[in-house]
């Protein structure tokens, strides 16, 4: 039973984000404190710290990317956001920072604001599959760091994305 609410849940509250556009009025970006607390590799499971950096391994991938001026996530994201759930489950200890990014179009409030969103649907998708909150950190770094500097649709596009960071990486 538990195994068919939490894809459900999931898949609703994914399904209820979208972006209509620019909000009226100015965009705010909740102000952060100090940041997440470090845990060191040695008190994660080695296999699982492994995983982080092995190719092969769908846990070395890293980004949620988004459609232009939305902050719903992918249906071929959802396994890696899943995949990245299990393991903080599974390792309590770890704790990620979740960056929200946006292409240069847009205005700089609005692209903070639309970089928060993202980030928060990023850390709230998490948090449904089981992750607690104090492991997830999530922030908006809006236009302000570019994966890719080029003015096409296919830079901007790697450019729409959250950022999934563990500690000891930010």
């Amino acid at each position: 039973m538990k195994k068919l609410v939490l894809p459900a849940l999931l898949a609703l509250t994914l399904a209820a984000c979208s972006s209509t556009g620019p909000e009226n009025g100015a965009a705010s970006v909740q102000d952060r404190g100090a940041g997440v607390a470090t845990v060191t590799a040695g008190s994660a499971s080695g296999s699982g710290i492994a995983a982080l950096t092995d190719p092969n391994n769908i846990l070395s991938k890293r980004s949620v990317f988004f459609d232009f001026d939305s902050f719903v996530i992918k249906q071929e994201a959802r396994a890696l956001v899943e995949a990245h759930a299990r393991f903080l489950v599974q390792n309590p200890q770890m704790n990620m920072l979740v960056q929200g990014n946006t292409d240069e179009r847009g205005s700089r409030e609005y692209n903070l604001a639309l970089g928060q969103k993202r980030a928060d649907v990023v850390k709230q998708a998490l948090m449904l599959l089981g992750a607690k909150e104090s492991q997830i950190e999530s922030v908006s770094l809006g236009e302000e760091k570019p994966r890719c500097e080029d003015r096409t649709e296919n830079c901007y596009a790697e450019n729409r994305r959250g950022d999934m960071l563990y500690t000891g990486e930010f």
